[in-house]
């Protein structure tokens, strides 16, 4: 059960980097931080680009992994003690 353990460790680290680069990889929808980058400058006519889709959906599979791990390991840590 150790292994197991180690390795949803290793995914969570793994995948909250990875979000964690997923988030900053998505375009700025205007106000608050992204302005103070350029984000801001941008004007989109409302629609989002094939890409932009694919990153939100690939973001959102990934939290879902990485929300796993954490339900994962916290059922580790209640039943085998």
């Amino acid at each position: 059960m150790e292994a197991v353990r180690i390795g949803l460790q290793v995914l969570l680290v793994i995948g909250g980097l990875f979000l964690t680069l997923l988030v900053l990889l998505h375009k700025g929808k205007g106000g608050g931080l992204s302005d103070m980058f350029g984000g801001g400058m941008s004007t989109s006519l409302g629609s989002s680009s094939v890409a932009e889709r694919n990153l939100d959906r690939f973001t959102v599979a990934v939290g879902i992994i990485w929300f796993a791990c954490i339900v994962g390991i916290g059922l580790i840590d209640r039943f085998s003690a």
